[in-house]
């Protein structure tokens, strides 16, 4: 009697906890489920580029799933180093929903309010990837094959001074005109954000940092970029203005930072759903100052 008392106890126990994890992460499949999320990279252009599994991308996903009415019934999120990292299992009721997928590099999960408003931790924007789209639930099981694009547009910058100061320990890249809240139902962002972005000095002179446009043809109107010493004394500082951004397109500015020369930037001469993105930037549009 005891070792029956024991096993329904024990079942009692991980019936709870499967119950928890359905609304938090999906670390295994869900003998019910109806519908399967498989994440793996999309191919910009038909036919010229391999399809690339998003997990090689982004270390973080997240998934919320919301009714017709707009409230939201599901959300998922998993981080590399899950078990079953790339692949969901639902189970949801027959009718039509809409699905939002962020694919991110942060330190920890996106916050999906709605459609139309996605937050990051400490409003820091890395490479992203997104999709929004209808997903129609039947009773049986169904497969998708579904695309995420890039969300974000990336500002390069790249020294070409023979050296750094010995002094400069960081680079501080403060921006506005940007967004840092992004909207998926519209694809790009829907704030406008002060961006604030601290590098180590980097061997190479080369200095990555992303942000999410307005529109398709959209502006930094500031960025400045100081470098900082242990004690962030400043050592040196210049200003950028009305820097031209496209989403999922990179702009880089080059140049001497600590030499003479003025800032700005004169223009020189089975039931599986399977998400892919490109890790393939469209273009560089270079820049000197």
């Amino acid at each position: 009697m005891k070792k029956l008392l024991f096993f329904a106890l024990a079942l009692l126990m991980v019936g709870c906890e499967k119950a928890i994890m359905d609304e938090k992460t999906e670390d295994a499949i869900p003998a019910d489920a109806n519908v399967i999320l498989h994440f793996s990279q999309f191919e910009q252009e038909a036919f010229t580029r391999a399809a690339t599994d998003i997990t090689n991308l982004c270390s973080r996903l997240n998934i919320a799933i919301f009714d017709a009415d707009g409230t939201k019934v599901k959300t998922i999120a998993q981080k590399e180093g899950d078990a079953s990292y790339g692949t969901v299992a639902l189970s949801l009721a027959a009718g039509t929903y809409r699905l939002v997928v962020i694919a991110h590099n942060c330190d920890g999960s996106a916050t999906i309010t709605s459609t139309e408003k996605v937050t990051f931790p400490n409003n820091k924007v890395t490479d992203t990837f997104f999709y929004y789209g209808t997903l129609v639930v039947t009773d049986a099981l169904q497969s998708y094959d579904l695309t995420l694009t890039r969300a974000v547009a990336m500002f390069r910058l790249v020294l070409t001074d023979e050296s750094i100061p010995s002094s400069v320990s960081k680079l501080k890249f403060y921006y506005l005109g940007g967004s840092s809240t992004f909207s998926p139902k519209d694809g790009y962002g829907c704030v406008q954000s002060k961006q604030t972005e601290i590098r180590p000095v980097a061997a190479d002179g080369i200095y990555e940092i992303y942000t999410l446009p307005h529109t398709e043809e959209d502006v930094l109107t500031k960025l400045t970029v100081t470098a900082l010493d242990a004690n962030d004394n400043v050592v040196k500082e210049r200003t950028f203005e009305n820097i031209p951004i496209t989403r999922n397109q990179v702009t880089r500015y080059t140049g001497s930072f600590f030499g003479s020369g003025s800032g700005g930037g004169g223009q020189s001469s089975d039931g599986t759903l399977r998400l892919t993105a490109d890790p393939d930037w469209d273009s560089v549009n270079g820049y000197t100052f």
